[in-house]
């Protein structure tokens, strides 16, 4: 099970291209949906406020400078970027370990069956080859 999961993430194609695309927008949606309903709520119960938009609002010749919209975007970014890294990075580095792991004790993955067409072309192909 394991070869054809790595065999599937090795491939290059166009279809799975598109799965990832899929699949990352939707983890998108899954992720800003954890950082605006339950982490800014959080912080907001801790400071007061969901967002710092008001904080460090500094004016100067009329001109509005807001320091707080650019840490409300930091805050966002790093709880993104801490969801991505334990959702994603850090069971892929397991998994990668266990893997390793597994081939340095010698432990060899189940081969999977070949299909015997594929073995009969591949068959066909050498023989082609010693007919040049």
């Amino acid at each position: 099970m394991l070869k054809g999961f790595r065999d599937f993430i090795m491939k290059g194609n166009v279809v799975d291209l598109a799965v990832a695309v899929v699949i990352g927008a939707a983890f998108g949606a899954v992720v800003t949906a954890l950082v605006d309903n339950v982490l800014m709520p959080l912080i907001a119960a801790l400071v007061g406020s969901p967002s710092f938009d008001d904080f460090l609002l500094l004016t100067i010749n009329g001109v509005e400078i807001k320091f707080g919209v650019f840490l409300t975007a930091l805050v966002n970014f790093l709880l993104i970027a801490a969801a991505v890294y334990f959702a994603l990075v850090l069971p892929m580095t397991k998994l990668n370990e266990r893997i390793a792991a597994r081939r340095a004790a010698g432990v060899e993955e189940p081969e999977e069956e070949v299909d015997p067409q594929l073995e009969l072309l591949a068959q066909i192909r050498d023989e082609l080859k010693t007919l040049r």
